[in-house]
């Protein structure tokens, strides 16, 4: 876990250390990315390799937004799974949907190894934890349909799911190996440093505030009065989307994803808690997920308040969700608690846009962005670098904001409060 600073209200992890590349104003790229978290970072890191001139512009720290503050799961796949994907977008792109969503974890392992970046890491599965009947069949579906792809999983039943989990109430669930964790804010900072050393330039507090284009190249403002020129820009703002591309930010929905960490566990209690160190996510409507830190610390994340916090008690949904699972941890103080925003789109899918030649924008992680990320940064970089849309996973679509968007967030926040009733009734 990344070390916490005292607050008068909560704790939270400390931001990466400041990355102090400088750019030069009325300097000419290839590309300019808005926005250094993992998407633009690894987008940033592989356009450099290829050979472009390549700048980030990241509003605030590398490593402050949900990119360094994110669950540390690193989730092969989509949301979605095969035999959906060629239904909705036929058998040649759901094929190569299908492959990507399987490579997605290997993307951040690999440029870990490659890069030989300094990550604390565990590769060692990710579990979804069945509470149900209900949810214990949909994992036996998915488990069918990976398994027949040759993926490297399992499904599990209750007593195996009660010895990976040292978890309470569950009847089984899926154990997908490609999977693993990582440090979220190291991986982030780390993907900074090394994008850094191999020619891209980073710069922090520089907030983009105006796009134009003249005469085929891209004039990219900033609050600090620079301007900066490039033959494409890309937007990687994701849940931090303002509206520096009118109607973007209307296409998704922002929520924040709030995370506990207890204090390191004593030798007795850790040996009986996930002691393979797998990450495990839940079958519930508004789902819990949770790891164990490189420090030994159990963390555990879910969909907090659609308001910023203001006091611990804003966690506390978090910390009876620890106790359901883990009864014996009612003594071990909670130390740090933190949040990051997340991007859900209407569709449970990432947009990929490009409204105008040379101006690129990806939206909607939906949760899973450490691996799907890193793995889209690298297909960006080789669209940028061959204009070949195939390079691209899915499809280019058009920028269509949500109807009556002002009020869907108002909706979200009755409908978690809804579904969190219905989950407390199954138990």
């Amino acid at each position: 876990m990344p070390a916490a600073f005292s607050d008068p209200v909560w704790q939270k992890p400390q931001t990466a250390p400041a990355f102090r590349f400088g750019f030069s104003a009325g300097g000419a790229f290839d590309v300019i990315i808005v926005g250094g978290g993992i998407m633009g970072l690894s987008t940033a890191l592989h356009a450099a390799r290829a050979g472009l001139s390549v700048q980030v512009l990241d509003a605030g720290a590398i490593g402050q937004g949900a990119s360094g503050l994110n669950g540390g799961q690193v989730i092969p796949g989509l949301k979605y799974d095969p035999e959906w994907l060629l239904r909705h977008f036929g058998k040649e792109r759901g094929e190569a949907l299908v492959e990507f969503a399987a490579s997605t974890a290997d993307a951040v392992f690999d440029v870990i190894r490659d890069e030989k970046l300094a990550v604390p890491f565990t590769r060692n599965g990710w579990i979804q934890a069945a509470h149900t009947e209900t949810a214990l069949k949909a994992a036996a579906n998915r488990d069918r349909q990976w398994r027949s792809r040759g993926a490297d999983v399992k499904l599990l039943d209750h007593a195996e799911i009660a010895a990976m989990t040292g978890a309470r109430g569950y009847l089984g669930g899926w154990l997908d190996r490609r999977a693993g964790v990582i440090d979220p804010l190291s991986y982030t900072s780390e993907l900074a440093r090394v994008a850094s050393t191999t020619g891209a330039g980073i710069a922090e507090q520089q907030r983009v505030v105006k796009l134009a284009k003249e005469a085929g190249v891209w004039r990219v403002s900033t609050q600090g009065g620079v301007e900066l020129r490039a033959k494409s820009v890309v937007l990687a703002t994701n849940a931090y989307t303002d509206g520096l591309l009118p109607g973007l930010a209307q296409t998704i929905v922002p929520l924040h994803s709030f995370q506990i960490a207890t204090a390191p566990l004593p030798a007795d209690l850790a040996a009986s808690i996930l002691p393979g160190g797998q990450a495990v996510s839940d079958s519930h409507r508004i789902l819990v997920y949770y790891r164990r830190s490189p420090d030994g610390r159990m963390v555990l994340g879910g969909r907090g308040r659609m308001a910023l916090p203001s006091s611990p008690s804003d966690w506390a949904h978090l910390e009876r969700a620890l106790l359901r699972l883990y009864p014996a941890l009612a003594g071990i103080a909670i130390e740090k608690r933190w949040f990051g925003r997340v991007a859900l789109t209407p569709d449970h899918l990432p947009h990929l846009h490009e409204p105008e030649k040379g101006l690129l924008a990806v939206v909607g992680c939906q949760g899973r962005g450490v691996g799907l990320m890193s793995a889209l940064g690298k297909r960006m970089a080789n669209y940028l670098a061959s204009g070949d849309t195939r390079q691209l996973p899915f499809p280019l679509s058009p920028i269509r904001p949500i109807p009556f968007h002002a009020f869907r967030q108002v909706g979200v926040a009755a409908a978690i409060t809804w579904y969190r009733m219905l989950d407390a009734f199954e138990h």
